[in-house]
């Protein structure tokens, strides 16, 4: 029997991992090698040359004379966690395909649930900040989403409270195979917010497939060429083959946050959904995910609790 090879792809096993980030040597090193690959830069001046403090794990710059770690000014600022028990915890949270909650990270790494917690967002902050910084690009799906379900008696369908709006966007190939995908909480779909949106998150060149809703035209006002398909609403019109990547992107996403956080905190929705949207864009190469993270995150700004805490920006 075939066997689709993008899922049974071996991936890193915990063997592998515990050879390569296994000791605190091991994971310092491999930070330092993913911030400054070609040797040390001053995050002052730029100056490359550099002296090491004895009596701390600190670099003084030659020139400025400013002190700088390897984590500092980093997602990982400020941490009083051993760097293998993150790298564990990167290893756990990128290589499933469901992803893992804050309480079982928690179990896993034998931390307080706060602790897991503030791992587990900042690793998804990350992972936010990356693919937004990543305009889609070619034929992009995309359509209307919710997440959340009516409050009993309160009005159902569009505008209904307790359901946040959600525009999904598919990136698919020549074969309509999808490559890339992104979610995004919006303040509800008018054209203006469409707008705003593609600004940010496709490529002036892309081609959009949306359904009839009129608020999609706001992807011409950045210059994308915008096909609209008016589906007629209905059960049957899920089934549509110019939809299909997408219909099945927005299931997969619903069922695997329901299955592993089974309620998720409307205000920190965009970075579950990030989370998802990242392991999905690199799961060809699942092996390479944590050089990747970790390249990624140690170029990301410092996150501290009261910045995790706030609601997330839309679009």
């Amino acid at each position: 029997m075939a066997r689709n090879q993008t899922q049974f792809q071996k991936g890193l096993s915990l063997t592998q991992f515990l050879s390569e980030y296994g000791t605190e040597e091991q994971c310092y090193h491999a930070l330092y090698r993913w911030r400054w690959p070609n040797g040390f830069i001053c995050p002052q001046c730029g100056h490359t040359g550099c002296c090491e403090i004895s009596t701390r794990p600190l670099y003084q710059c030659s020139r400025c004379h400013h002190q700088t770690s390897v984590i500092s000014g980093t997602i990982f600022a400020a941490t009083k966690l051993p760097l293998r028990t993150w790298f564990l915890g990167i290893y756990l949270v990128t290589q499933p395909k469901n992803g893992i909650s804050a309480l079982e990270l928690m179990r896993q790494l034998g931390i307080t649930y706060n602790a897991a917690w503030r791992m587990k967002h900042k690793l998804m902050q990350v992972m936010k900040e990356r693919d937004d910084s990543r305009p889609l690009v070619g034929k992009i799906q995309i359509d209307d989403a919710y997440w959340g379900g009516e409050r009993r008696g309160g009005k159902r369908g569009r505008g209904a409270p307790g359901k946040s709006p959600l525009i999904a966007a598919v990136a698919t190939n020549e074969q309509g195979h999808p490559i890339a995908m992104r979610l995004t909480r919006i303040k509800g779909f008018r054209k203006d917010a469409i707008t705003q949106w593609a600004r940010k998150h496709l490529d002036t060149t892309c081609v959009v497939v949306s359904d009839g809703l009129s608020c999609f035209r706001g992807v011409k006002d950045i210059g994308c060429e915008h096909e609209a398909v008016v589906t007629g609403g209905g059960p049957s019109s899920v089934k549509l083959e110019a939809f299909t990547g997408i219909n099945t992107m927005i299931g997969n996403v619903k069922n695997s946050i329901h299955g592993s956080y089974h309620a998720v905190n409307e205000r920190h929705l965009p970075r579950y959904l990030a989370e998802f949207c990242y392991r999905f864009n690199r799961r060809f190469k699942l092996e390479d995910m944590i050089p990747r993270l970790g390249y990624v995150a140690v170029r990301t700004p410092p996150m501290p609790n009261r910045l995790l805490q706030l609601a997330e920006v839309w679009g």
